[in-house]
């Protein structure tokens, strides 16, 4: 039978160490690798290619729901499952709606991250006990908007990926060295953002980038 391969991602050595002890203690599975950044995670998965990966969600560069959205693209057969150590209802519609399949919260991994990873394995769906049916009928019928009325598919993955990085403080210039593109495209992609989410300064950008989780405070 061939192994489970797993790869962990998360930015805590010690959260790291403890869940590969814990899949590792289960036969068939192997950890495959780790990551401590969604970027990372990203080209991680396009190399090693494997059947899970356990995301955190809180990661510096690039979140982990962006991080899931753009390994799905590239690999939709791969189930992500999220572990973290946050939970509400908004922030589990978002899970499901970044792709991902599972849903654990950290507190909750001894019971049910080995559950939880089996039954990606079949390709079928886990989430936290607390995660009520309410949430997946409501993700069903939600629309893509936020309260405000600015559309929250109005910003492309590119803009989410400037956005958080200009959120954690990093100047024009060291997000086009992140990225790979040049500050004059940064420029645009950053007036872009403003335009789109009518937001006025940087501030507004840091606010509305940690309200809707694509960068941590």
């Amino acid at each position: 039978m061939t192994a489970l391969r797993i790869l962990v991602v998360d930015d805590h050595a010690v959260v790291r160490r403890g869940v590969r002890s814990l899949l590792e203690s289960h036969e068939g599975w192997e950890v495959c690798g780790e990551a401590t950044t969604g970027r990372d995670a990203v080209a991680q998965s396009l190399r090693l290619r494997p059947d899970v990966v356990v995301m955190d969600l809180s990661l510096p560069e690039l979140n982990g729901l962006d991080a899931t959205r753009q390994i799905l693209k590239d690999s939709p057969r791969t189930e992500i499952l999220v572990l973290t150590m946050h939970h509400s209802e908004e922030l589990a519609r978002d899970v499901l709606q970044a792709g991902a399949r599972g849903y654990v919260l950290k507190s909750d991994a001894d019971e049910s991250l080995i559950a939880a990873v089996e039954s990606l394995r079949q390709h079928k769906p886990f989430l936290a006990s607390r995660v009520t049916e309410f949430v997946l009928d409501d993700y069903l019928r939600r629309t893509d908007t936020r309260d405000d009325g600015v559309a929250h598919d109005a910003v492309t993955a590119r803009e989410r990926e400037i956005m958080q990085l200009l959120a954690e403080g990093k100047s024009n210039k060291e997000a086009a060295s992140t990225l790979g593109i040049s500050v004059k495209t940064i420029e645009a992609h950053r007036a872009n953002i403003m335009r789109k989410l009518r937001l006025r300064s940087v501030s507004d950008l840091v606010r509305y980038a940690i309200r809707n989780r694509i960068a941590q405070p």
